[in-house]
This record gives C-alpha cells, structure tokens and sequence, in this order.
C-alpha cells in the first residue's frame, strides 16, 4: 500500500489549514468548465484540495524547491514565476486563489494588479493573509520571542481589513464578503508549534524559500522530523479540542483574514 504524501499527513494535524479548507470548500462551487490560478502554491497542499473543486487549475510560485515538492502531488500544471508579473494572457481565469501569498511579495500592488489583468470580467478572487490592528498582541509577543518577519518569509506583517479592501479597490476588484479565522486558542498552539520548529528543530535552511521555514517544506525535512510528528500526532486531538474554544471568542476578530472578490466591468482602474 503507497505511504500517504507527507503534505497530506501534514495537513490533517494544522490547526490553520484545516480551517482556511473548510471555509474554502463551503464558498468555491464545484465547476468542471472554469480555468484557476492558484497563485503561491508553496508545497502544493492547498492546491491538492481546491483542484478537487473541479476545472482546469494552474499553479505557480517563484519558488524551485517549492514547485519540486509541490510536483509529487499536484502532477502537472505546475509554472514558475518570476517577479510580479504573470505569464498569462489577459482574462486567462475565471478564479484566482492567492492563500497566504500577498504578504511575501515585494510590490502587493503591482501583484493585485496583475491578478485582476488575467481575471475576465466577473472572475472571482479569494485571498488570504495575515489580520493586523491594534489589538493583534500575538504579532508583537512572536516578535519578542525572535520570530522575525524573514522566518516566515513575509515582506509585511499582513494586512487590516479597510488597507486590504482599498488595494483591491485601486486594483479593480470589489469586495464581496470577508471572515476571519484563527482567534486566541488557535494562534497560540500555531505560535507555540512555529517557535519550537524555528528555535528547537529546524537545521539551518539549505535553499532560501518564499514562504520561510516554520514548517517542513519538502520531504527530506519532514523525514528529519517524523519523530516528533508522530510524538505530535499523540497529543493533537487535546489540542484540537482546546482550539475549539475560539468559539467562544466570537467577538473577537481572527489572526488570519479571508475575503471574497470579483472583478466587474465598472470596476476596472482607469
């Protein structure tokens, strides 16, 4: 019998992951006949999931090792991107999914404006990124603890809601619906998990990645760390239960934002 891929072991014990799927599989309609960008697709385990939806699905990021990993369970459609500007044509997609991707970029701007170029007019685009305010104090207490920017790749530290809805306005993309997710309970087990990799576990980084090294992002790393996986895997379901809580917080604004937008005839920049 073959060993499930280790993206999708993976997967199955990230708190974060597994709540942006569900929020994903609930708000993207099954659609044979469409054409998707998933832009920034990392190791591919988002990708794995969206392509389920059904459609015709390209996958692109800047990164070698990523595309490389990314490979062994995405197959095919798999391009390399080089800079900002994307190698398609114009109105190329009907769907652009950009997951944890725009705060690692160095110009968002001019990325939200290729996006909405190789969008048609009424094409979708879900994006998701870190949430910042006043009263995120988990962004200042990861600092305190070391975790810089550059470990997670990011070029920003995310973004409010009214920042991101104005760039996405100037881009020609109006915003539909958004949510947030990831509240106290969450962010604390990811921030905990994210510190003992980068501080305890991980060796120094043999390639530079875009997205960072808070994680194992290929299979060489992950073998290196299938010890305390399996440790991990043992204790997940208390801490799983214990994340729950963040149901109670309703009131409270999530760590990781999500939004919903189309583009529309009167909404292209001028």
């Amino acid at each position: 019998m073959r060993e499930e891929p280790w993206q999708l072991r993976l997967v199955k014990k990230s708190l974060k992951k597994k709540d942006k799927l569900r929020l994903l599989e609930r708000t993207i309609p099954v659609s044979p006949g469409r054409t998707a960008l998933d832009l920034g697709c990392a190791q591919g385990i988002l990708g794995y999931f969206a392509r389920k939806r059904g459609g015709l699905w390209v996958h692109a990021d800047e990164d070698p090792a990523n595309l490389r990993t990314a490979k062994s369970i995405l197959e095919h459609g798999l391009i390399q991107l080089k800079g900002e500007d994307l190698p398609f044509r114009d109105g190329s997609f009907d769907l652009v999914l950009c997951l944890d991707y725009l705060e690692h970029v160095d110009s968002d701007d001019r990325t939200l404006a290729e996006i909405s170029r190789v969008l048609r007019e009424g094409g979708d685009f879900v994006a998701v990124t870190p949430h910042t305010g006043k009263f995120f104090l988990f962004h200042k207490l990861r600092s305190a603890l070391g975790l810089r920017l550059e470990h997670f790749g990011h070029k920003r530290e995310g973004y409010s809601f009214p920042e991101l809805e104005a760039k996405l306005g100037r881009a020609g993309l109006r915003v539909r619906s958004k949510t947030s997710y990831s509240r106290f309970f969450s962010e604390l087990f990811e921030l905990v998990l994210n510190f003992i990799y980068v501080k305890l576990l991980a060796r120094g980084p043999s390639v530079s990645r875009r997205d960072g090294h808070i994680r194992p992002a290929s299979a060489e790393e992950f073998k290196a760390q299938e010890k305390t996986f399996a440790l991990y895997s043992l204790i997940y379901p208390l801490v799983w239960l214990l994340s729950r809580l963040d149901g109670l917080l309703f009131f409270q604004k999530g760590y990781s934002l999500m939004i919903w937008a189309r583009k529309q005839r009167g909404d292209l920049p001028g």
